[in-house]
């Protein structure tokens, strides 16, 4: 009883303690959810109708893509600009299909199964020619080719020797079918669009009359340029009715951002000049005296790489490719400077000799207990082969088959390095007559070659190049650096910037409308730490010193204006609406000049420059040689006006007003309407109108795109 007396006593400090302690873990546990909210978003690359996709959803996306480019292409890396235009392809893919399937969902369309199949059973799918299982003789997909592989795919999962290259072809088709449903239901949507946009006999024979009637014209023009801009009175409340008429044209769909910037290339000093020449200079002597040429080019640092094998023109750089020709054997040019890659360069021709661009050849590899042991069976082998044994018969017996191949100079003459033996087995190969043999030893055991066939005859060259970029040192880096930093440091405002640019030697340069989906500033490569800075600051803030480029930029950006979503305002676009209405007061003045002109005599006598056009049609905008313009509204005119008839109403075009008489109205000869193939044709272009249904789409899909933030 006491002790419940002592808690009555503090009961309302219990409830308060025990109130603090629930609302700690409450808070707690909204704290960690806040995190993990704000750790998602940060990992979010962007937002298609509201779906968002993560980081590693969209990199898997790009690493699947980046898979099926390097099976289809042979090739096994990729450059930064082919990396970056890799993950546009996908971003815009991705987004496209959100749409679509957003779309095709409202009103019910699907790809089914069946619909998939019957695609594949027909063979003709671009898509599907692209793929491994084309029947070369019919020249078509061949399911069948695809459902054996299957089969097989499933049968060597557990094989650790075919695995890899099975999952890979595996991934590949998974990817195409993929691709192929997405393909098909777009196609459906397109056409379920393309089906609302109708044709009949009737606008078959308009459209064909607006191609096939030409129209020839006596032509009064009058420039606006004969009006002198200072002549014309422009007031705000002309600008601001402008403004509101052409307002649909400035409206923006994604945030932009106008900046103005400093960038400074470092480039090599005369000093940096002069101590690579000098090591060019030494390179040169050496290869002229007789040194090693790949020890010489070794040391000289230069960028190809001496392999001793001779190789054709297309080998080599194109520079280096030019002087070859005009060069003897044993001739060593002096350093000469090459300014398209920025290089200076030396060259020896230490051989000249005419080599099949294209070899056919067998061989059979010997191994042993020992390499002495396999050099004595080599040595059987070839014995007997000389003796007359067959080529195949020997190799069966030592469990290979002979087959025949082919060796092209594309296949090894581009490459990088080159180790003392491959170089001998490619000079025999290259070297041998037909059917000649040879035994050559290796570290691990020897090869009998023998060449089968030798074809297409090309000149091919042993050169040793010295390449180097001409390159600045530390210490001019460092110099240009400190400057661009003092400058920067200095000049902490947008107004300090471009006041004071000069002085140091620097211009100040301005870019409008920068978007985020861009993979560079300034044209440099390396700046995405830079677009990152652009779009988190505000507007009048001066960033700090980028070191960008390949290492050899130094840049600095000053935000001066955010440019949101929605429309332009008037004072962002007065320039291109005060032409618009420069152009509308100076036709009104030649229209109140040229009232009650109704013939071309009296049109002339106002100032106006008669001519004849003849072969206008509907369909192709006029061009007017007195203007230097092209005129669809003359053009819209002309087809409704009869033959023999003045043109009622003054034209207004893009550069001047019109006045015209019909001299004449009649179709092409030989051109016949043909209902049937007029009506397709136009199917065909509301097919292509159709097409262009998903910029409108994008526009309402609320489309976010983060990439920046990550690549």
């Amino acid at each position: 009883m006491a002790a419940l007396g002592k808690i009555r006593k503090r009961g309302v400090i219990l409830v308060i303690i025990i109130g603090l302690g629930l609302f700690a873990f409450i808070a707690e546990e909204a704290f960690r959810s806040c995190e993990a909210t704000k750790n998602q978003q940060r990992q979010q690359i962007g937002e298609v109708l509201g779906n968002k996709i993560n980081v590693q959803e969209f990199q898997a996306l790009v690493d699947e893509y980046q898979d099926v480019l390097k099976m289809t292409n042979g090739i096994d890396n990729f450059t930064e600009e082919q990396l970056n235009s890799i993950k546009d392809e996908v971003w815009n893919s991705y987004v496209n299909e959100q749409i679509i399937q957003a779309e095709c969902k409202k009103v019910g369309l699907t790809v089914t199964d069946e619909e998939l199949q019957n695609i594949m059973k027909e063979g003709t799918n671009a898509m599907l020619m692209r793929s491994p299982f084309v029947n070369q003789q019919t020249g078509r997909f061949d399911v069948t080719m695809l459902t054996k592989f299957l089969a097989d795919y499933k049968k060597n999962a557990s094989n650790p020797q075919l695995a890899e290259s099975y999952q890979k072809i595996y991934n590949y088709w998974q990817f195409i079918e993929k691709q192929l449903r997405q393909q098909t239901l777009a196609q459906k949507y397109q056409v379920l669009i393309a089906n609302g946009l109708m044709t009949n006999p009737v606008s078959a024979k308009m459209a064909f009359e607006g191609q096939n009637q030409e129209s020839n014209i006596e032509l009064a023009s009058i420039p606006y340029s004969s009006i002198n801009d200072n002549d014309v009175k422009i007031e705000e409340k002309d600008l601001k009715a402008k403004y509101d008429e052409m307002k649909e044209m400035f409206k923006q769909t994604v945030e932009t951002r106008d900046i103005k910037y400093v960038t400074f290339q470092v480039e090599a000093s005369a000093a940096d000049r002069q101590t690579l020449m000098q090591t060019m200079e030494d390179a040169s002597t050496k290869l002229q005296s007789g040194a090693n040429p790949a020890e010489v080019v070794r040391k000289a640092q230069s960028q190809f790489p001496y392999t001793g094998i001779a190789a054709t023109k297309r080998a080599y750089p194109s520079d280096i490719a030019a002087k070859i020709d005009s060069m003897s054997v044993g001739q060593t040019t002096a350093p000469f400077e090459t300014k398209s890659d920025n290089t200076l360069n030396v060259v020896k021709l230490i051989s000249k000799t005419q080599m099949p661009d294209s070899i056919e050849y067998r061989q059979i590899q010997v191994g042993g207990a020992t390499i002495e042991a396999a050099h004595q069976t080599a040595d059987s082998i070839y014995n007997a082969l000389k003796a007359g044994a067959d080529f195949e018969t020997l190799a069966q017996k030592y469990g290979q088959t002979a087959q025949k191949q082919w060796l092209t100079s594309d296949m090894y003459e581009n490459s990088n390095a080159m180790d003392e033996e491959s170089k001998n087995y490619l000079n025999a190969i290259n070297n041998l007559g037909t059917n000649e043999l040879k035994n050559l030893e290796f570290s691990q055991g020897n090869i009998i070659l023998q060449v089968t066939a030798r074809k297409a005859m090309v000149d091919k060259y042993d050169v040793a190049v010295i390449k180097h970029t001409i390159d600045f040192s530390k210490g001019t880096y460092s110099d240009a650096y400190n400057k661009f930093s003092q400058y920067v440091s200095e000049n902490t405002t947008l107004e300090q910037l471009e006041k004071n640019a000069a002085k140091f030697g620097f211009k100040v340069q301005e870019r409008k409308d920068l978007l985020n989906s861009e993979h560079n500033v300034a044209g440099l490569r390396a700046t995405r730490e830079t677009m990152k800075w652009i779009f988190d600051a505000k507007e009048g803030e001066v960033s700090p010193l980028y070191e960008c480029g390949n290492n050899d930029n130094l840049l600095v950006v000053a935000l001066t204006k955010v440019n949101p979503i929605g429309y332009r305002s008037l004072d962002d676009v007065k320039d291109m609406v005060k032409a618009d209405v420069l152009q509308d007061k100076k036709f009104e003045q030649i229209k109140a000049k040229f009232a009650g002109v109704a013939d071309m005599a009296a049109a002339k006598a106002k100032g106006a420059r008669v001519d004849s056009v003849n072969q206008i049609t509907f369909s192709a905008p006029v061009f007017v040689q007195a203007t230097g313009a092209s005129e669809p509204a003359l053009s819209g005119a002309v087809a409704a006006a009869k033959q023999g008839e003045f043109s009622k109403n003054l034209v207004k075009g893009n550069a001047g007003a019109y006045l015209f008489k019909v001299l004449k109205k009649a179709d092409r000869e030989g051109v016949k309407f043909d209902e049937k193939s007029t009506e397709q044709r136009l199917k065909q272009q509301a097919m292509q109108a159709a097409g262009r249904f998903i910029q409108e789409l994008y526009q309402k899909a609320n489309v976010v795109d983060n990439r920046y933030l990550f690549f």
